[in-house]
């Protein structure tokens, strides 16, 4: 948990002893200083550089997936058919691929899921619930969309070795929100700039080029399919 100074003084007011098992003091201005976060632009990095448990969000994501009313141990495409879910920006107005490409993609999608049989979902966050959006992210093996907040459910899907996370950019264009955050977690990444794939070895710097926030993003659909068959035809232990 996050505690803060009414935290703390409510602590000193019940005049007893607490044990924690491990305990990080955050220093907003300090921590602009180290080089987690001069290499994310992350505050929260420096805390990720200290040795822990790769099962670190385990926990809460257990308990935010039984609130939900899903199985902690839903196995995200290892046992079961694996379920893609693109997160389409198509009616936001910003940061949106082009239409032909945007269509070209749920047709490559569409044809994984009659050859395959993987399950695939076309969603846009905003016309789910909160519930929804945990419950479809937890049971997801690969995510996909444009650069934007809906890909912040990355943080309720299951780590295993299919799992991947893959995000559109503007050809160019790079921010390090999502690929820290599916790292963090032990996941997959790879960022697109139309057919070019990356991932977090090889990352390009951050940039904002003219067309980052636009609505002509390229990306190609034949290219992030081949990309999903590869994920998805990695062994399970």
């Amino acid at each position: 948990t996050s505690e803060y100074l009414n935290d703390w003084n409510e602590r000193a007011e019940l005049g007893r002893p607490f044990i924690l098992d491990r305990v990080i003091l955050s220093d907003r201005a300090a921590a602009m200083h180290g080089q987690g976060f001069l290499s994310t632009d992350r505050i929260a990095a420096e805390a990720f550089e200290l040795p822990g448990s790769l099962h670190w969000w385990s926990t809460i994501r257990n308990n935010v997936i039984k609130f939900a009313g899903l199985d902690e141990d839903i196995q995200a495409g290892i046992t079961d058919s694996p379920v893609i879910t693109y997160i389409s920006r198509q009616e936001w107005g910003r940061r949106m691929l082009r239409n032909e490409d945007h269509e070209r993609l749920v047709q490559e999608l569409h044809a994984l899921r009659d050859e395959h049989g993987y399950e695939v979902n076309i969603v846009s966050m905003d016309k789910l619930s909160r519930v929804e959006q945990i419950r479809l992210a937890a049971r997801t093996t690969i995510m996909m969309g444009v650069h934007g907040n809906g890909l912040t459910s990355l943080v309720w899907m299951k780590p295993t070795p299919r799992s991947t996370v893959i995000e559109f950019f503007y050809p160019g264009g790079f921010a390090h929100d999502y690929e820290y955050t599916a790292r963090s977690l032990g996941m997959m990444y790879y960022g697109v700039w139309d057919n070019t794939t990356f991932t977090s070895a090889e990352l390009p710097h951050v940039a904002y080029p003219e067309g980052f926030q636009g609505n002509n993003i390229p990306v190609d659909g034949s290219a992030i399919a081949r990309l999903c068959r590869e994920r998805l035809s990695i062994k399970i232990e």
